[in-house]
């Protein structure tokens, strides 16, 4: 067996596509096709449903593709350890996020960076929860920043990095500061903009709505935090936003935060790595980065606004 063989049968598992799989790895079809046939004769069993095209794996080669991933990936992290032995740390780190969660991978890439110069970051920011086990699976992020929740049931290495909690968004009117505080059963009833019902972001404001009895059909939908802001200044529309993005966005001009409670509801953030031992030395770079970043902290702290835009967030700086 070959590592070659592997990396072919790894690039017709992504591209489920002979022709493209060799293109991917700069080889003619019938040598990949090849490549493959003499891996089947090597294990003895069949690994791919063959008709005009690619029909898919069999059962047996499914279970073969998570191998080649995995010892394809430690191939890769060995290369990496031992390069960074040589002259330092190099190479990509591949991290994915939740979007409610993009504020954090941005407060570790930069430390990130500085202390591994030779090397490079790739951040995929608007991955849903599923995406992001699914590639975390077969080695295509080498971390990734989520919900605790979303992989509590799988193998991760998982990193606590802060409590996500929310913020009622509106417009600031002219009727006076409004509440300091307001119960999610007071929300509900506001013209509401939130994120899609697919998303790990909604699917946890739900929850917290189904819990104290309410339901909630919200006007407009979006995929982006970025886009519930520009909503809110728009128009009508008030929104549940994370925490976290006012580290980002501040309370921007005309609008407030109201802080929701009754319940006081968090959600565990975390970063997600490949259970593996040992470590990838760049998974450990970016482990040793968080024990220094103090995101939790870092993310309290708001940008500074004018001294006439109030608002119950407020901490002395």
């Amino acid at each position: 067996m070959q590592l070659r063989q592997l990396e072919y049968l790894v690039a017709l598992g992504r591209a489920r596509h002979f022709a493209k799989a060799a293109q991917a790895c700069y080889v003619s079809q019938p040598t990949l096709s090849e490549g493959v046939r003499k891996l089947e004769d090597e294990l003895g069993i069949p690994l791919v449903r063959r008709g005009r095209r690619f029909d898919g794996f069999t059962p047996e080669g499914e279970r073969v593709v998570l191998w080649a991933q995995r010892i394809l990936a430690d191939r890769d992290a060995m290369e990496s350890e031992i390069q960074a032995l040589r002259a330092g740390l190099s190479g990509r780190l591949r991290i994915g996020t939740v979007p409610t969660a993009s504020t954090a991978v941005a407060l570790l890439t930069q430390p990130f960076c500085a202390a591994n110069p030779l090397a490079t970051v790739q951040v995929f920011a608007d991955l849903q929860a599923e995406d992001i086990v699914r590639r975390l699976r077969s080695y295509e992020l080498d971390a990734a920043v989520t919900y605790q929740s979303s992989v509590a049931a799988h193998d991760f290495t998982f990193v606590p990095l802060y409590r996500e909690r929310h913020v009622l968004l509106t417009r600031r009117t002219a009727a006076g500061p409004g509440p300091a505080e307001i119960s999610w059963e007071e929300a509900a009833r506001y013209p509401l903009c939130l994120l899609h019902p697919m998303m790990q972001g909604r699917q946890v404001l739900d929850a917290v709505f189904e819990a104290v009895g309410v339901s909630v059909t919200p006007r407009v939908e979006t995929d982006s935090i970025a886009s519930l802001f520009a909503q809110v200044r728009a128009g009508q529309w008030a929104s549940i936003v994370p925490h976290a993005w006012l580290h980002v966005f501040g309370v921007p001009t005309g609008m407030r935060v109201v802080p929701l409670v009754r319940p006081a509801r968090t959600e565990r953030i975390g970063l997600v790595l490949p259970a593996r031992e040992p470590v990838s030395v760049i998974g450990q770079a970016l482990i040793d980065v968080v024990a220094r970043a103090g995101v939790a902290a870092a993310l309290e702290r708001l940008p500074q606004r004018a001294p006439d835009d109030e608002n119950p967030f407020d901490a002395p700086r």
